[in-house]
């Protein structure tokens, strides 16, 4: 019997903890039975819609939170005022940055988004009450660091139709990880403004580059927001990977 499927046969695992991504593949997965309990207790369920702020750059930081569904946006805002999407965070990912007065960067929810949010107090004693915690937390913060630098390839040597192309591999790959390992269907989380903005791009070549991996069946396009990918190897030569 797996580890998800003995969590859910064990009544000292909170009912919420039980199937939540974040306990099997998040951070949460750290804590034992008494330590999900106690934080549990201090956490809180929230859904927020799509374009709702969840944290403000040099915003002080009162609360982290794991991302049980959907995509959040991060941003770089520069001092006259235009603005840079620096990242994309899915479920289960941990939202905030232990030990900072301030995020340091603005996070808005790109699709409608749940979370289980706890006080920055309870997750940081837990921290030092629990090694293994921090040690997720730096394996996350290290994989962030890994996926940053693969995005400044993509942003500075790959072509555009690449580029668009690393930016489908991403969401099909991680905005439902459990899904088809060999294909992917999906709603795109960001409008094509949007995507243009995180791959230095146009909106003109964003769409012409689409259209071309629909005309050469590497993905299929419905209702203008929903991609279908029937071969992800395939869209991973496209994109280079």
């Amino acid at each position: 019997m797996d580890a998800h499927r003995k969590d859910i046969h064990n009544s000292d695992i909170p009912v919420l903890c039980r199937a939540c991504e974040a306990r099997h593949r998040g951070v949460c997965g750290a804590l034992t039975s008494s330590q999900l309990l106690s934080l549990n207790k201090q956490s809180t369920r929230k859904h927020i819609e799509a374009g709702s702020e969840l944290i403000g750059e040099s915003q002080e930081t009162s609360s982290y939170a794991n991302i049980i569904t959907g995509v959040v946006k991060l941003t770089k805002m520069m001092s006259d005022g235009r603005q840079q999407i620096v990242g994309l965070q899915f479920a289960p990912d941990f939202l905030g940055r232990p030990f900072r007065i301030d995020s340091g960067i603005s996070a808005d929810a790109a699709t409608d988004v749940n979370v289980c949010s706890f006080p920055k107090a309870a997750i940081e004693r837990m921290i030092k009450e629990a090694p293994e915690l921090e040690h997720r937390l730096l394996e996350q913060t290290l994989k962030e660091l890994d996926e940053a630098r693969d995005w400044m390839l993509t942003l500075g040597r790959k072509t555009a139709c690449e580029k668009v192309a690393s930016f489908l591999y991403l969401i099909a790959t991680h905005i439902n990880p459990e899904a088809d390992p060999d294909s992917a269907s999906f709603e795109l989380p960001l409008t094509r403004s949007d995507i243009a903005d995180f791959l230095g791009l146009t909106i003109e070549t964003v769409s012409r580059q689409l259209t071309k991996l629909r005309k050469e069946q590497v993905i299929v396009i419905r209702n203008n927001r929903h991609v279908e990918v029937p071969d992800l190897d395939k869209l991973a030569e496209f994109a280079s990977q």
